[in-house]
């Protein structure tokens, strides 16, 4: 018999650790290869961890609610094979010399500026992201002692070092401003109602991730509005004539969203001012095209899952994207990966009857666009005979925008271009 480490697998370029949530093998069950072992929950979405082999379960070595880090083995399976098994590498990547030489300056930098901290003076558990993050902040053995765990058996996590911290006024570590916000835990002793009839439920994990995003995209960006009406009676009315078709020939609906989603990647080559991201004084320019597409979610929630290279697909690769993603985050398929590396966010208010709104920027973003409802309207009709009144088929864009970065000019001309390519749509475009 083989013993087969399985890995928490690398799910991201800016995942590093992942929560275990549940495990749905137990030690002594029959595990076949692909089966899902456990599930697990990243800051920004929950998925499973598939076994790489078949066999039988015989050690977890984390627990439920435990944080494991990428790469470490997180449970060990028996196996049939007559060798031992070789456990699939970490997937990695090959650093060029100068930027090793780089990073091994930073590393040296830090060590001189940042105090040592010696942890051998305390008995609590510290992982090493905890211990790392102490040192970094330089938080003595004595301030750790004093924080209040919320982990399994009273251990200090992440959020829970990070919110110290924030509590002494002092920065984040280093690389936060252009990760996701950190969430604070919910202290608070829980609310009591007052006349005893009003239910008091708290927040599911999800949600406190939300209320944590939204509330420190307020207090990041400076988010300004512009809006636009736009024409998309062409738009209908080709949609109207080519969805039967798609939907028998892709086995799948054809909405709207792939169409906006198309004038919204090509808008951003037109203006890549808006495809960046805020690094304290410095601005990174994206050189991909990565647009969010704020999903709803059956328990009411929000999630942002990533078509990645928007502005490479044809209209066909693009509704099969948008229709993938929709499909799986509804139906919790979502993989870490999938909610990672947009560079802009689009959201579809219009599908719950919402004409404009005001949207938050998806952090570290720089904008977002609102899809209003498609409304029929009277409107004026400009032709060489004269003007008319007639129906048309219209609906508001509503731009916000970071305005530390990104001013009236280039917030205007962006939703204005977005706008001219829908008015401007084919008729003739064969899908």
């Amino acid at each position: 018999m083989a013993r087969f480490e399985l890995k928490l697998p690398k799910m991201g370029e800016s995942v590093a650790e992942a929560t275990i949530t549940n495990w749905l093998k137990q030690v002594g069950d029959k595990i076949e290869a692909d089966d899902a072992v456990l599930e697990i929950a990243t800051d920004k979405v929950d998925s499973e961890v598939p076994s790489e082999v078949s066999g039988v379960l015989v050690e977890q070595l984390f627990a439920k609610d435990d944080l494991v880090q990428v790469g470490q083995t997180i449970a060990i399976i028996e196996t049939d094979a007559t060798a031992e098994s070789t456990p699939a590498p970490v997937e990695s990547v090959t650093i060029p010399v100068a930027v090793a030489e780089i990073e091994k300056s930073v590393e040296v930098a830090q060590a001189i500026v940042t105090p040592a901290v010696d942890f051998k003076g305390t008995e609590k558990f510290l992982s090493p992201l905890v211990k790392n993050i102490a040192k970094e902040e330089g938080v003595s053995v004595a301030e750790l002692e004093s924080i209040q765990g919320s982990g399994k058996e009273g251990r200090v996590t992440k959020e829970d070092i990070l919110s110290y911290v924030a509590g002494r006024q002092k920065s984040p570590v280093a690389n936060s401003s252009v990760s996701t916000p950190t969430i604070v835990p919910n202290t608070q002793a829980v609310p009591v109602s007052v006349n005893g009839e009003d239910e008091i439920v708290e927040m599911d994990r999800m949600r406190k991730l939300i209320s944590g995003y939204m509330t420190a995209s307020l207090q990041t960006s400076a988010h300004v509005q512009s809006f636009v009406e736009v024409d998309v009676t062409h738009i209908v009315k080709w949609r109207d004539k080519v969805k039967s078709t798609f939907e028998k020939r892709e086995g799948e609906k054809l909405t709207f969203t792939p169409i906006f989603m198309q004038a919204v990647a090509k808008a951003l080559k037109d203006f890549p001012g808006m495809n960046i991201s805020v690094d304290g004084n410095f601005i990174i320019k994206k050189k991909n095209i990565n647009l969010g597409m704020a999903t709803a979610l059956p328990n009411g929630n929000l999630i942002v899952p990533v078509i990645k290279n928007a502005d490479q697909l044809n209209l066909v690769g693009m509704a099969k994207a948008v229709n993938d993603l929709g499909n799986r985050a509804k139906n919790g398929k979502l993989k870490p990966d999938d909610t990672q590396g947009g560079t802009y966010t689009v959201t579809n208010i219009g599908s719950f009857g919402s004409v404009f709104g005001t949207p938050i920027i998806n952090q570290p973003e720089v904008g977002i666009l609102a899809l209003g409802a498609i409304r029929k309207v009277p409107a004026v009709i400009e032709t060489p005979e004269g003007d008319f009144i007639g129906i048309r088929q219209k609906m508001f864009l509503t731009h916000s925008y970071d305005h530390r970065v990104v001013d009236g000019a280039l917030g205007g001309m962006f939703v204005k271009r977005v706008a001219d390519y829908l008015e401007s749509f084919d008729v003739d475009t064969d899908i």
